[in-house]
């Protein structure tokens, strides 16, 4: 506090902060992703552990002699769902009825904004089918959901058969103080949102459904089923949601608690366990988990149907069946215990919301890597003070008398990139009529390449920008734009990180190089080939490219550009039809957050 108030020392702070400026938003740089770096070297994270509340699942021992019946359901789900070409809606009812539950259906229907090329669809019609199994020792206030998409040809018909196999031995159980819902939804996600809105009576995809004529108490916990194969070599979990949300720490601990006591191996990011962490190749592989977690959390779309839950605060996430080249092969009678297990939870509230996983052992705590945020976000300050001082030191009149630029040198950019950004956002999908007919494309390509098209034509904003000027800009007038461009950053980032830490690091990671170097001054050609590789469309395309070589599955340039356009697709969609907030955010205030250092650099 006494170097702050004292006013010699505070001017002796700012001038050392102003000389050294350059040499410690360098230093900050590369600190900041050092640290994320070392996130995944073990030593450095913590390691899991459950709460009091969800200890006690782990403590009972589960049966499930049903493995057998459960493939065999499975087997006769297929069957009558390849006789209707659909789902099987009334077997399910009737299989439903037989094993003791309240069993309902509800329609629902919804015409996409484009067509989804990737599932080829357009028009959606469904079926959800649900039974209730009702809590025989408590007041019916509370429930668990769990759930098994219906999915076009051979796939996820075993996990249809596990959850009628499940319905029947908790059918048999007399402990259970909820209500258990098991869902089977048509159309994966878009089915899920249906029954999602329809449970809590609310609407905010537009979606048309018919209303639920059973519920259950207020949803606790979720869990859904993804299972194509008769055996299984490891289970692989799935947490990340809707717009980067993330379950309670302690579901996953459950999973992996219960793995380690039945001896099934288990997954996370489809990498199993190492312990040669000390070792280069340990350490490559926890930092392959980890990026591969960021990657997905940052892409903002629900990567699961457990993905919907988490914005109704349920818990929720979603285990999948892999069936590899392993030696190590198990049957759902291993598979069935973990699940049964996890339902018997408590409420889950006490472990952590906000986290990475390098493994399933380990995880790193918001404590820990905020920051490497911080360490990013705080270049942007300090390059603000440094504007901020040489602002404060030119006097407010030039030497012939007239008047510095004031607010229409600033607001001028403003307001024409985010009509740009606003252009971006609602243009693509309302003009694919008119690109249809005057372009040989399709609908879904339309949107997509209008989007680009759009985006390409912000580059001449600083045209625009110069002739609505009264004049040609001034020294000072593009040190006030990009001090206001520099605090307008740093709050975006900021908000954009707590709410999707991963999204916030990976933006920060290339804007803040971007407006930390950009001036008037510098080599024209060079600085904007620099300016449009770390723009926010350049840095989607990279990550697809990393993305598929996480994954251990490289693409070539044309396949890479391919892939591209469908990420770009998929993410409008995801917010059309979820609502992810990605598209909406990188269109109406990142992209034109880039614009106004676009037009720094292009200043007259």
């Amino acid at each position: 506090m006494g170097l702050l108030s004292d006013p010699n020392r505070r001017q002796a702070l700012i001038n050392l902060l102003t000389r050294l400026n350059a040499p410690i938003c360098f230093v900050c740089y590369f600190a900041g992703v050092a640290w994320f770096m070392g996130l995944a070297f073990e030593p450095f994270t913590l390691r899991t552990y459950m709460s009091e509340n969800a200890m006690g699942s782990t403590m009972v021992e589960e049966r499930f002699p049903a493995g057998e019946r459960a493939l065999a359901t499975g087997r006769e789900f297929a069957a009558h769902k390849k006789k209707v070409g659909g789902m099987p809606v009334d077997w399910l009812v009737k299989t439903m009825q037989a094993r003791g539950l309240e069993v309902f259906t509800q329609s629902f229907s919804r015409t996409l904004p484009f067509p989804d090329e990737n599932t080829e669809r357009y028009v959606v019609k469904g079926t959800n089918v649900y039974g209730i199994l009702r809590a025989p020792r408590a007041p019916r206030t509370e429930a668990l959901v769990l759930s098994a998409p219906c999915t076009p040809g051979d796939n996820n018909n075993q996990a249809v058969g596990l959850l009628l196999g499940l319905a029947h031995y908790f059918r048999n159980q007399v402990y259970w103080a909820k209500d258990i819902i098991f869902l089977v939804n048509e159309h994966d996600l878009i089915g899920m949102q249906a029954w999602l809105e329809g449970y809590h009576h609310t609407n905010v995809t537009g979606m048309d459904w018919s209303p639920l004529q059973g519920r259950g108490g207020s949803i606790q916990a979720a869990l859904s089923l993804e299972l194509s194969s008769d055996v299984v070599t490891s289970l692989d979990i799935v947490l990340e949601g809707l717009n980067g949300q993330l379950p309670n720490l302690d579901l996953a601990n459950l999973f992996y608690a219960f793995c380690q006591k039945i001896g099934v191996l288990c997954t996370i990011q489809g990498k199993l366990q190492r312990s040669d962490w000390d070792s280069a190749s340990g350490y490559n592989h926890a930092v392959q988990t980890m990026m591969l977690m960021v990657m997905k959390q940052a892409s903002g779309r629900p990567w699961g149907d457990h993905g919907l839950f988490l914005r109704y605060h349920i818990e929720a996430a979603t285990v999948k069946g892999v069936n590899s080249f392993r030696h190590y092969k198990t049957d759902l009678n291993a598979y069935s215990p973990i699940t049964a297990g996890i339902y018997r939870l408590t409420r889950l509230h006490q472990s952590y919301f906000f986290y990475l996983l390098p493994s399933l052992s380990h995880f790193v705590s918001i404590g820990y890597y905020m920051p490497a945020f911080g360490l990013l976000a705080v270049i942007l300050l300090l390059r603000a003070l440094d504007l901020w001082v040489q602002l404060s030191a030119q006097p407010s009149r030039t030497e012939d008398g007239v008047s510095n630029p004031g607010v229409l040198s600033v607001l001028t950019p403003l307001v024409i990139s985010h009509l740009t950004g606003a252009a971006l956002y609602m243009l693509p999908v309302r003009f694919q009529e008119v690109a249809v007919e005057h372009f040989p494309v399709s609908e879904t390509e339309a949107v997509v390449l209008t989007a680009i098209a759009v985006y390409t034509a912000g580059l001449a904003l600083p045209h625009n920008t110069h002739r609505l000027l009264s004049g040609e800009g001034t020294e000072m007038g593009w040190r006030v734009l990009k001090l206001v461009a520099l605090l307008y950053l740093a709050v975006l980032l900021g908000c954009t990180a707590v709410i999707n830490f991963s999204l916030g690091f990976i933006l920060a990671l290339t804007l803040v190089p971007a407006a930390a170097y950009v001036t008037p001054h510098v080599p024209k050609a060079l600085s904007a080939f620099f300016l449009v590789a770390l723009s926010p469309a350049c840095t989607l395309l990279f990550s697809v490219f990393f993305f598929q070589e996480l994954q251990e599955m490289p693409v070539s340039f044309q396949d890479g550009w391919l892939l591209y356009l469908s990420v770009i697709a998929q993410g409008m969609l995801d917010h059309y039809l979820y609502g992810s907030l990605v598209f909406p955010l990188v269109a109406l205030l990142v992209y034109p957050c880039w614009l106004l250092f676009w037009n720094i650099l292009f200043w007259k």
